[in-house]
């Protein structure tokens, strides 16, 4: 445990904290001449503290805010951001950073000390951060979020107010990318130990990147003004945004129809024609480094029997869904890394995916009778999905599929808010469940780590396979880029013959960007700073 009390109070800073009551549109500029631009979002914001964020749609808006050592390009490329120049040792165990000039908001230096200071908030067991897991690989990160290891043994070190070293447990050539993760970026040390958790407040919060929260409204709007102390700051054309929680992408896409938003992160995939003739030069498709699949809850019976899990897996019919059903442009997966990822040029598949669809509804009929169901012992579970993007046309059918693998099979779907279900699948709070993962950073390890045993919440299912766990440590460990891509495709075949997911389908980023708004550049993580937008006047 912590030798020493800390002030490190994250846990409930949430959107309650800071809203007030809803209300319909948005806001207006006090300066007419401001650029400002309206962003769809996607959903609610539960925080906008860095070490308490959860989804995408809170990446929209904290990596507005913050920058950490490393940040993204216009094409999400990973740049130097906090960091000015860095030296990494032979063995790949030690980076030494020097920062930049840069002050938070208020005029106060960013130091290397609100790195240590921000490093050790995240991983200190009293904060809860649900990624803390993300950073492992920094020395002594499991044992000090464990709470079995005190605070100071974390390898990050202030070596000078400007000079920040970080250990590792075993070397990471993806760190780049890893540290541009929310996650790893800094905290003001000196308004969170103020403020404690309401340092994130609008009144109180202060912010090292080009846009600073101003206000918060429920359910409705959150919006940031232009940070003038932002170290680049005469490089940001957009005095203003505006980013809208609409979880209904009809709703989204009409708002950009009628001018209400400039930009949307997602659209109907159904509508992707129309949307082409009715918005000529707004539509947006790109592939992302992004794979939808579901989890089985595996503590609990009787998706602890791989049988059930794999005939399930096997009874879907993902083409259908995908092309004809969401016609958005995805593609079937039957692995949880997607193509394209870097450092990993052949994957694994699932043993079953060559067979016709016709011969694995078959099969699946057969595993779960020698799991014993049948007419005297039906099959009965909930499936629970996402309210956005397509997932809610996705499962009638997703339903369809496993209810017709016999007549004593009954699947029912409920629809739940995407953020309240995340948080079911963290807390084990389901029994078969939708969700997805988009790319951190561009390598395998960052998909494959979720089913580790360490992952911890993010590992949905609750996997627990000490073989994969010690191939996959094996493989963070391995130098030789060749080698470690096959370690891991072994630990993702081990995994996938498990089934403890179904891997369902291969994502593309989809937005509607209204020709007016320049910088927007397709990426294959989807990720848009605002600090790279313009808006031309009408």
């Amino acid at each position: 445990m912590a030798s020493h009390k800390t002030r490190f109070l994250a846990v409930a800073a949430t959107a309650a904290l800071l809203g007030v009551s809803a209300c319909s549109g948005g806001g207006e500029p006090e300066d007419p001449n401001a650029k400002v631009l309206h962003r769809g979002n996607s959903a609610e914001p539960l925080s906008l503290d860095p070490h308490l964020g959860q989804g995408t749609w809170e990446n929209n808006i904290i990596g507005d805010m913050f920058i950490g050592l490393f940040t993204e390009n216009a094409a999400g490329e990973p740049i130097p951001g906090m960091a000015s120049t860095w030296v990494v040792s032979e063995a790949g165990l030690r980076w030494e950073f020097d920062l930049i000039d840069a002050k938070w908001s208020d005029g106060t230096e960013v130091t290397a000390h609100d790195f240590v200071f921000s490093f050790r908030r995240l991983l200190n067991p009293d904060t809860q951060s649900q990624y803390a897991s993300l950073i492992y690989p920094i020395k002594n990160a499991a044992g000090v979020n464990a709470g079995e290891l005190p605070l100071e043994e974390l390898g990050v070190t202030a070596l000078g107010p400007k000079r920040l070293r970080i250990d590792l447990e075993y070397p990471a050539p993806y760190l780049p990318g890893l540290l541009t993760h929310y996650t790893a970026f800094p905290v003001p040390t000196h308004v969170v130990e103020e403020f404690g958790n309401k340092w994130i407040q609008p009144e109180n919060i202060q912010v090292n990147g080009p846009y600073k929260l101003t206000q918060w409204r429920t359910n409705d709007f959150v919006h940031s003004v232009r940070n003038p102390s932002f170290y680049d700051n005469e490089n940001v054309c957009l005095d203003e945004v505006y980013y809208y929680a609409i979880p209904d992408t009809n709703t989204a896409e009409r708002q950009v129809r009628e001018g209400r938003l400039d930009v949307n992160n997602d659209f109907p995939g159904r509508k992707m024609e129309f949307l082409h003739k009715e918005l000529p030069g707004y539509v947006r498709v790109h592939p992302y480094l992004g794979t939808t699949y579901f989890s089985f809850n595996t503590t609990i019976k009787p998706f602890d029997d791989k049988r059930v899990r794999t005939a399930l897996a096997m009874a879907i019919d993902r083409d259908h869904i995908t092309q004809n059903v969401m016609k958005s442009g995805y593609i079937s997966a039957y692995s949880l890394v997607p193509p394209g990822i870097g450092n990993y040029p052949e994957g694994a598949v699932a043993g079953w995916a060559s067979l016709s669809f016709e011969e694995r509804k078959v099969k699946a009929k057969e595993l779960l009778e020698e799991a014993g169901f049948g007419p005297d012992n039906p099959l009965q579970f909930e499936y629970t999905h996402r309210s956005t993007s397509d997932n809610p046309v996705a499962a009638p059918g997703l339903q369809s599929d496993w209810n017709n693998i016999a007549p004593w099979v009954n699947v029912t779907i409920a629809q739940i808010e995407t953020q309240i279900l995340y948080s079911n699948l963290r807390t084990g709070d389901f029994t078969v469940s939708d969700g997805a993962w988009i790319a951190d950073f561009n390598d395998a390890s960052n998909f494959l780590y979720l089913m580790e045993t360490r992952a911890g919440a993010m590992n949905y299912s609750k996997y627990s396979n000490p073989e994969y766990d010690q191939l996959m440590d094996a493989a963070n460990r391995e130098m030789d880029m060749a080698v470690r891509s096959n370690m891991m495709k072994r630990a993702e075949q081990m995994m996938l013959d498990d089934m403890p997911i179904i891997p369902m389908w291969n994502l593309v980023n989809k937005a509607l960007v209204n020709p007016k708004v320049s910088g927007w550049e397709d990426n294959i993580v989807n990720i848009h700073r605002s600090r790279y937008l313009c808006i031309a006047d009408d």
